[in-house]
């Protein structure tokens, strides 16, 4: 048995073209690029306009059942199904996330696909790329700087100090900085207050970075962002505060999508990188507008199963684009499936159980709920799915029959894909059905009206898409709500925060749950992203170190190269 190299081996051997000559494949003329080293470009946001008239390409979303804390290889799929295309005589160009660098160092390690599937060099895109989530820390964190300021120098705009929301962020996994107090010491040092950080993913300016549509839009957002309210219960605005305009200063260069490419040299779009759980979880729009007219296929990922970054990506960022997807794909594994039995436990950082490796394709049958739940979450939406089987080296033929099964009884097309070892030709019959979805009859809809209540909002997708029977709301949670109606902000939608090991907000919940309730405890408003999102559940905005964190394993070799980077 030949083993297979690792991540980085496979990512060093890689064989990258020039990406002044990737770019023109897309359509994307020489003084559109702007070079960042060898292997990275930024690309002007006048390519949107100068692409304008070019064909449309196909819009894929890849999403996935409700996965493991292992996560069920959505980028890896993504980039395997945009190597795909080209093995069947059509150009995919690919649209993914900027990985966090908190979980590159934590237990998950990178995030740029995995084996002969991956985004290349793989140290770029994992270690700070072009400085955007760096440039989304500096220009949260003035903004944070100047609401004590002004509390500090008079507070001209009568800012509660107990009704402060905005916090500070860091790209680093630090659990001690969950809570905090500034302004300790002298009266010099400001005043005293409790406060905390989140981490960079879940800033409400990377959100917001990744739903504006140009550089005006994004300028305006910042000034919508709401810091906190004056005594009398009213908003206190980033732009009443005078700081949107240095953000936007901040972020000029950061709203420009990265362009590299994989192992393959197919085209990828990097760009954002908001949370999974409290934002959309998607890559940018901006990315998006680029991408959907630079090939045949432009496939995008969204963050977590389908009750999550499926649903925010039709609800949320479709409404802001505008743009009306083709197909969506749900990744699924053997493992997945196997955890949704209820049988198994799974723990990151720590090896699956010995018996969920034995063969037994009727734990993946009695996991098959969660699947189900999944493709009628995607038809929900009028959105036709296509079921991809991510195949480890551990499943054995009658598990994939299981799960092929399962997507025949559904109506629903299907393939195994071995992309991880074989790359784009592991991949092919997935494009192939792919391509069979894009041309059916579009019947894309969204959940909600703009008009329709935020109460009222919550309880459709707590029940159509999560299957919960309604919604708890705490007093808190109901005394918020009224005040963002109030405040002008019931046109919004909502991204509510909940776990992601569940279609429930209980993650002990396998399966997909019935006979539940969603559980609100407090709801919270991003008005510059423009979202509204309940809290439901006890939900981490900065994550801990495990006791064993992949940095520990990082370090640089004799040669200067990195090593320990999974």
């Amino acid at each position: 048995m030949t083993t297979m190299l690792s991540n980085l081996e496979i990512s060093r051997g890689a064989s990258l073209r020039p990406l002044q000559d990737l770019a023109a494949d897309m359509g994307i003329a020489e003084h559109l690029i702007e070079p960042y080293g060898r292997t990275t470009a930024k690309i002007s946001l006048e390519t949107i306009d100068e692409l304008q008239d070019k064909p449309r390409a196909k819009y894929v979303v890849v999403s996935s059942t409700t996965p493991t804390p292992l996560g069920a290889g959505k980028t890896t799929t993504s980039v395997g199904l945009g190597q795909a295309f080209s093995h069947v005589g059509k150009r995919g160009v690919i649209a993914l996330r900027q990985p966090s660098m908190g979980p590159t160092f934590g237990i998950k390690g990178g995030a740029a696909g995995g084996g002969h599937s991956q985004v290349v060099p793989m140290e770029s895109l994992n270690l700070h790329l072009t400085g955007d989530m760096h440039a989304v820390t500096a220009a949260h964190n003035l903004l944070s700087a100047m609401v004590d300021n002004h509390l500090h120098k008079g507070n001209a705009l009568d800012l509660d100090p107990q009704a402060i929301t905005w916090r500070r962020v860091l790209d680093v996994n630090d659990r001690e900085l969950r809570h905090i107090v500034t302004g300790l010491g002298g009266k010099a040092d400001g005043a005293p207050r409790q406060s905390g950080f989140d981490i960079t993913a879940a800033s409400e300016v990377m959100a917001l970075l990744s739903l504006s549509t140009s550089l005006q839009d994004l300028r305006e957002r910042l000034g919508r962002i709401v810091v906190g309210y004056d005594r009398q219960g009213d908003p206190v605005t980033a732009e009443m505060l005078k700081a949107a305009g240095a953000m936007c200063v901040i972020l000029k260069e950061a709203i420009k999508p990265n362009l590299m490419q994989t192992v393959e040299q197919t085209p990828v779009l990097i760009h954002c990188g908001p949370f999974g759980n409290i934002a959309t979880g998607n890559s940018s729009i901006i990315a998006d507008q680029i991408g959907i007219r630079a090939g045949d296929y432009l496939v995008t990922e969204a963050g977590f199963g389908a009750d999550m970054g499926a649903e925010r990506f039709f609800n949320i960022k479709c409404r802001n684009s505008g743009l009306i997807p083709d197909a969506a794909v749900v990744v699924a594994t053997v493992r997945d499936l196997k955890t949704h039995s209820g049988k198994y436990r799974v723990v990151a950082g720590k090896p699956l159980p010995e018996e969920m490796l034995q063969e037994n394709p009727d734990d993946v049958l009695a996991g098959a709920p969660n699947l189900r739940k999944q493709i009628a979450n995607i038809r929900l939406h009028g959105v036709e799915p296509v079921v991809a089987i991510n195949a480890f080296p551990s499943d054995y033929d009658s598990e994939h029959q299981a799960i092929l099964d399962i997507a025949a009884e559904e109506s629903t097309r299907a393939a195994v894909c071995t992309h991880v070892v074989d790359g784009g030709k592991g991949a092919v019959e997935l494009a192939r059905a792919v391509m069979e979805a894009c041309e059916e009859p579009s019947d894309f809809r969204q959940l909600y009206d703009d008009s329709m209540p935020l109460v009222e909002k919550i309880e459709t997708v707590a029940r159509n898409v999560y299957g919960a029977d309604g919604i708890d709301l705490s007093a808190t949670a109901k005394r918020q709500l009224e005040n963002y109606e109030r405040s002008g902000f019931g046109h919004l939608p909502v991204c509510i925060a909940k776990t992601h090991l569940s279609i429930s907000s209980d993650p002990a919940l396998k399966g997909a749950p019935t006979g539940w309730r969603l559980p609100v405890r407090e709801v919270r408003a991003s008005v510059g992203a423009g979202f509204i999102y309940p809290i439901c559940g006890d939900m981490s905005t900065m994550p801990g170190l495990s006791s064993t964190p992949a940095a520990e394993r990082m370090d640089i070799g004799e040669d200067g190269e990195i090593i320990g980077l999974a």
